[in-house]
């Protein structure tokens, strides 16, 4: 086994039991992972902690939730500082930038390698790969939940509206729309603030860069771009759409986030992350038909690959040598093809090896109803080679760049900027994120 998947990388010898006889009454060496899922994924990390501390007598895994991504990163710096960090840390893709420059792990390849482990690096598909390798293609964390944004619709009223396809580009999505409203459908389409699905994977999928120097991949010197790409279009499409009730602002801070709105069919159609497929099949009406599909681009659009989302496993330095050893057989339990399948099954999230996927898809696993359309996840992450546009988002300060672009966006369709001033204001507070990052680090390079 040679990689996430039936060919694992970080499996190929099962050496767990090998990292030193312990005595029947030693006591466990103990370690810790903070992660930042809640919620129902949340839950999952935990039987994923208990599945490997049952399976094993010789480490004793302590999951701690941290409540959210951008939390999670900034406890665990704090601990950092403070020496009380955890030996293992997730780390959503906005923050990755951050932790590289930080110094502060143990880079994937020296820990597996230092504990007897043979990885089969090429193994991991490169859409997601390459948003945590060094320029060198060198994984430096372990891609745990990786996802990417997809298109989810009820079939139900998709067949009452007269609707026979799903939407492959966004004159389909209009079309839809239209055709929803007419059906007496009072939100067609919900979306949200959230910068990944409608400004990130757009801009990935439609070739638009969001910064300078390969979207920051080649140098920490980079300036936004995203005031001057087909995204000020596809805004000014949305505000249109917005503004003619087809398309419907859905967030938490107006009562009913987009998913949720898809589940209780208030919305029938919405962008999220392939990773919420698994929460959609437990939590819309028994019975009630839906499907996913890719992204919508616009007609006449060489469509490229999305970009990954979702979050890595990152080792930090500092901790006691058996701790590493503990952190080492966590990372190659989670990788054996049971538990690939596993946590595919029981969230939604995609495995992250191309020969993972291909055991899933010859297993039958893609053909199970409850599980059906979760392959055009992969099929959308690997649509093309990466580029320099696609690759994915390496700046500085990521997660602040974010809510600016949200900050933006709540601006634009609640009326207050028009859509070039909003991006305009995102662009020059970013910016100044970016060079206050460049001046933190300065003198470091990107490897």
């Amino acid at each position: 086994m040679q990689g996430f998947g039936v060919k694992i990388g970080l499996a190929a010898g099962l050496l767990v039991a090998g990292f030193g006889a312990t005595p029947a009454m030693a006591e466990k060496v103990k370690f810790e992972f903070w992660y930042g899922l809640s919620g129902d994924l949340g839950e999952r990390v935990q039987d994923a902690c208990k599945k490997f501390n049952d399976s094993q007598a010789n480490f004793e895994i302590v999951c701690t939730s941290q409540n959210g991504y951008p939390e999670t990163v900034q406890n665990a710096i704090a601990a950092y500082r403070a020496k009380k960090h955890p030996a293992v840390v997730q780390v959503f893709d906005g923050g990755t930038l951050d932790l590289m420059l930080s110094g502060a792990f143990v880079p994937a390849k020296k820990l597996m390698e230092d504990n007897g482990y043979k990885i089969d690096w090429s193994n991991y598909f490169p859409g997601i790969a390459n948003y945590y390798a060094t320029a060198k293609g060198e994984l430096n964390s372990f891609p745990f939940n990786s996802s990417t944004a997809m298109f989810y619709y009820n079939v139900d009223a998709f067949t009452k509206a007269g609707i026979q396809n799903a939407p492959e580009t966004w004159e389909d999505v209009e079309a839809a729309a239209r055709k929803l409203k007419a059906a007496g459908y009072a939100c067609p389409f919900g979306f949200s603030f959230d910068s990944w699905a409608t400004v990130e994977q757009f801009s990935a999928i439609h070739n638009q860069p969001i910064a300078t120097k390969n979207n920051g991949y080649d140098g920490l010197d980079t300036e936004l771009t995203l005031n001057k790409t087909k995204l000020v279009d596809q805004l000014t499409f949305f505000k249109k759409m917005t503004d003619e009730g087809l398309f419907v602002v859905k967030t938490k801070q107006l009562g009913m986030d987009v998913v949720p709105a898809f589940t209780s069919e208030t919305c029938q159609m919405i962008q999220s992350s392939i990773a919420d497929h698994g929460t959609i099949g437990k939590t819309i009406k028994q019975g009630a038909k839906w499907d996913v599909t890719m992204l919508p681009v616009w007609k006449g659009t060489a469509r490229q690959n999305s970009m990954v989302g979702g979050a890595s496993l990152w080792v930090l330095n500092n901790r006691p040598e058996a701790e590493y050893k503990g952190a080492a057989a966590f990372l190659n339990f989670i990788a054996q093809p049971d538990m690939v399948e596993w946590w595919s099954t029981v969230t939604g999230y995609i495995p992250v090896t191309k020969t993972g996927f291909e055991a899933m898809k010859a297993k039958g696993f893609y053909d199970q109803p409850a599980f059906k359309g979760r392959e055009k996840a992969i099929a959308s992450l690997t649509f093309t080679p990466t580029s320099a546009n696609t690759r994915g988002i390496r700046l500085g300060g990521f997660p602040q760049i974010r809510k600016e672009i949200s900050d933006a966006m709540e601006g634009i369709f609640f009326g207050k900027l028009t859509v070039q001033a909003g991006l305009d204001q995102a662009v020059e507070r970013g910016n100044v994120i970016l060079r206050r990052f460049e001046k933190t680090y300065a003198g470091k390079a990107l490897n």
